[in-house]
C-alpha cells in the first residue's frame, strides 16, 4: 500500500470526549473513526490489523476442531422467551427492532438460542456429538457505559463459540481444550505473559465457576486477585474466604491488580438444550441432555487492549504478526534514481508476500519518522541519497534506537523470514 494512495492521514487531535488511550491512538493514526460513544468504524489499516488478530483467533479455533459458521444478526423473539431471555427485565442490553408486521426481532448480543435451535436439526444420535462451533461477527449491545475506547463498545466484534457433549466429563475436556486454545492466542497476540485465567461467577446457569481470562492493565474495569505462581486469578465477585478454599488458594498468595477481560469461557450445562427440546439418543436409544458451553473472544477488545498495552509515547507497537504491514519504507530525496531504487524495493518485497506501506508522499523526513512510530509498523527502512551512495539501506525495528545498515539481500532476507517466523 503506497501512503499517496491511501485517504487516511495521520492526526495530531482526537475528539475532545474522547479519554481513553487506546481511541486517541487508534484515532490518531487513522485506523478507526468515532461515529459516537461505543460505536467506531474501522478504517483501511484498521480493519487490517482487526482481520489479522480474527485470523489468529480462527487459526487456534480450527486447531481443536472448531467449525465455522456465520449466523443471522437479526434474532426471532420465540427462542429467545423459551429461554426467558427476551424480557427487558431479564437481559437488559438488548437492542430489539421490528418488522413492518409488527414482529418483534432482536439484534444480536450473543448467539446461544440461534446455534442451539440451527443445530437441532443435526443432532439427534449420541454419534452426531461432541460438536464446537464457532463464528466471528458483529455484536450489539445496548451498553449504559460505553466507555474506553474499543474496551467496552455498543457495536463490536467478537469471536463466539459453543461446544456440544454428551457428558459432564466430555464437555470438560472440551473445555479444556478452549482454555489451552485461549492461552495460545494471547501468546501469539504478545500479551500472553500478563495474560490470567480468572476464576469468576457461575451465573445462574450453573454451580462451577466460569472462566476469564484478565489482561493486567490500568485500563480494565475488573479487579482481580493474582496469583503470579500459579497463573491465575480469581475475579472480585467471588473473592471470599469460602471460594478460595475451594480453589485452594489463600488471601495472603494474591495481588490486588485491574483487567481488562479480553475472554470468557462458560459452562451452560444444558440450560439452552433442554429449553429448546434438544436431546440425544444414547447408545441404547434412551434420551439425554446435551451438555454445552459457551467461549467469547472480543476481537476488537483485544486491538483495543493492545493499543493500550503496547505503545509508547510515539505511538502504536504492533506485533508483526497483526500489523497492518510489517515495514514502512519512508522514501527520502526527489531525485530519480532514489524513486527508481525505493520503488523496486516496493515491488521485490510485495512479490515476496512481505507487507509495505510505501511511504511515497512528497514530506519531510522528521513528519514521515514520526508516522511510522504512531502507525506502530514493526520495521522502518529508508532509502535515500545516503543510503544510494553506501549501496546499503537503512533498517530500524520500531522498540529499538539502534540503525542498522543492510545489503537488498540480506534485508530481503532478513524481512521474509520475520514473516514466516
Amino acid at each position: 500500500m503506497r501512503l499517496s494512495e491511501l485517504f487516511t492521514k495521520t492526526s495530531k487531535t482526537v475528539p475532545a470526549d474522547e479519554t481513553a488511550r487506546n481511541a486517541k491512538l487508534l484515532i490518531r493514526a487513522g485506523y478507526i473513526h468515532k461515529e459516537m460513544a461505543g460505536v467506531y468504524a474501522f478504517l483501511p489499516l484498521g480493519k487490517r490489523v482487526l482481520d489479522n488478530i480474527a485470523q489468529v483467533v480462527r487459526e487456534e479455533m480450527n486447531a481443536i476442531g472448531g467449525q465455522e459458521l456465520q449466523m443471522t444478526v437479526l434474532q426471532p423473539k420465540d427462542i429467545w422467551e423459551k429461554t426467558d431471555r427476551w424480557d427487558d427485565n431479564k437481559v437488559d442490553n438488548w437492542f430489539k427492532t421490528s418488522l413492518k408486521s409488527g414482529t418483534e426481532l432482536g439484534v444480536g448480543l450473543t448467539h446461544e438460542e440461534p446455534i442451539v435451535d440451527a443445530l437441532s436439526e443435526y443432532i439427534s444420535s449420541y454419534k452426531d456429538l461432541p460438536i464446537f462451533v464457532y463464528q466471528i461477527q458483529t455484536k450489539f449491545r445496548n451498553e449504559l457505559r460505553a466507555k474506553s475506547g474499543l474496551l467496552r463498545g455498543r457495536e463490536f466484534t467478537m469471536k463466539d463459540m459453543y461446544s456440544f457433549a454428551r457428558t459432564q466429563s466430555e464437555h470438560d475436556e472440551l473445555y479444556e481444550k478452549a482454555a489451552s486454545a485461549y492461552r495460545k492466542v494471547y501468546e501469539r497476540l504478545g500479551i500472553g505473559d500478563i495474560t490470567y485465567r480468572t476464576y469468576a461467577d457461575g451465573g445462574i446457569f450453573t454451580n462451577r465457576f466460569s472462566d476469564e481470562f484478565q489482561t493486567i492493565s490500568d485500563a480494565g474495569e475488573d479487579t482481580i486477585y493474582i496469583h503470579e505462581g500459579k497463573k491465575l486469578a480469581v475475579n472480585k465477585e467471588i473473592y471470599t474466604d469460602e471460594n478460595l478454599a475451594k480453589l485452594g488458594l489463600s488471601k495472603d498468595e494474591l495481588v490486588e491488580k485491574r483487567g481488562v477481560e479480553v475472554g470468557n469461557i462458560f459452562p451452560l450445562e444444558s440450560k439452552y438444550t433442554d429449553a429448546l427440546d434438544v436431546y440425544y439418543s444414547d447408545e441404547r436409544g434412551n434420551r439425554q441432555s446435551i451438555i454445552s458451553g459457551c467461549y467469547g473472544i472480543g476481537i476488537s477488545r483485544l486491538m483495543g487492549t493492545i493499543a493500550e498495552l503496547l505503545s509508547d509515547d510515539k505511538g502504536l507497537v504492533w506485533p508483526v504478526n497483526i500489523a497492518p504491514a510489517i515495514v514502512y519504507i519512508a522514501r527520502l530525496g526527489d531525485s530519480d534514481e532514489v524513486h527508481k531504487i525505493a520503488d523496486d524495493l516496493y515491488q521485490k518485497l510485495e512479490d515476496k508476500g512481505i507487507e509495505v506501506l510505501y511511504d511515497d508522499r512528497d514530506a519531510r523526513a522528521g513528519e514521515k519518522f514520526a508516522d511510522a512510530d504512531l502507525l506502530g509498523i514493526p520495521y522502518r527502512v529508508v532509502v535515500s541519497e545516503k543510503t544510494l551512495e553506501s549501496k546499503q539501506f537503512e533498517l530500524k525495528e520500531r522498540t529499538e534506537t539502534e540503525v542498522k545498515f543492510v545489503s537488498e539481500v540480506d534485508l530481503i532476507k532478513s524481512l521474509a523470514s520475520i514473516k514466516t517466523n
